[in-house]
């Protein structure tokens, strides 16, 4: 997720103590009679799965260092093929769609010279200073999760989710899914040749951002062959997904690690599968400033 919502524009950088917080949350309920784990998840990732169209706003905490930071986006995605907009609450924007302006995002800085970039969606700019890059915006990130490494045949950590019980964000029901995964630890991986942090990350199933700040790596070059990094084995010691009773979408995603909170991502005034005009992921949408 994302981001994808700074939109390369850093938020001030505030202490863990002070931003954890749930929007709206109300404590945990008793579980929901007739639900179980397996079909949460099934419905979870069906949900996902079938996204035509999404628009929300997404709140976000990422921890950078020591350090964490907090941003607010609102953002519409089409799917197959996909395509992106992001605008923040300082006015930059996101435009991103498959097969245009050669792979890279048209963006607007909002900030002299007032003029609109052409930039890598991975490369160093876009991906400085936040978790994940523009084309995991919406619900990629969770499905990656659910879904685990294909090359990792350890699944302990995907068998770990469990529901939980019943909780309420932003005055809506959801159900909450739950991993403890006590066994999350740092664990050394050469690097064979040409291979990236993408690559890497999919191994493990534990995303880009802390393979490069552990191991001062950047997401678009390759990595030295060889070279012994220290790499995540999981994407966190607990992790918590509120899923929307009625859409099935997530509505808060929160990761901690062995540091503590990791990220904290939550999605409000979600509205799915409902048409967005083709005109609105053009440049030349009489909206944008693009």
């Amino acid at each position: 997720m994302p981001l994808y919502h700074r939109l390369l524009v850093p938020a001030a950088s505030l202490l863990a103590a002070t931003i954890i917080f749930l929007p709206g949350a109300a404590p945990a309920a008793p579980p929901t009679e007739g639900m179980t784990t397996e079909r949460l998840v099934s419905q979870l990732r069906l949900a996902i799965d079938n996204l035509k169209t999404l628009r929300c706003t997404v709140h976000a905490q990422e921890r950078l260092g020591d350090k964490y930071t907090q941003a607010n986006s609102t953002m519409k995605l089409g799917y197959a093929p996909l395509r992106i907009f992001l605008r923040n609450k300082k006015g930059v924007e996101v435009l991103w769609v498959t097969g245009q302006n050669d792979g890279d995002a048209w963006v607007y800085p909002n900030s002299f010279p007032y003029v609109t970039l052409s930039l890598d969606p991975n490369g160093m700019l876009m991906r400085r200073g936040q978790h994940h890059s523009v084309l995991d915006a919406g619900y990629g990130m969770i499905a990656d999760i659910l879904r685990g490494s294909a090359q990792r045949p350890d699944k302990s950590y995907e068998r770990s989710f469990r529901y939980t019980g019943d909780t309420t964000i932003a005055g809506r029901p959801c159900y909450q899914l739950s991993s403890d995964f006590p066994k999350f630890r740092y664990v050394t991986y050469t690097a064979g040749k040409g291979e990236t942090v993408t690559q890497v990350a999919d191994k493990f199933g534990c995303g880009e951002y802390r393979i490069m700040e552990q191991n001062g790596l950047a997401a678009d070059a390759p990595i030295p062959t060889g070279k012994v990094l220290q790499v995540p084995n999981s994407y966190g010691s607990r992790t918590l997904i509120c899923v929307d009773k009625k859409l099935y979408l997530p509505l808060l995603i929160r990761a901690e690690d062995d540091k503590g909170l990791f990220e904290q991502f939550t999605f409000l005034d979600v509205v799915a599968n409902q048409p967005i005009p083709a005109q609105e992921f053009t440049k030349e949408f009489k909206n944008y400033n693009l």
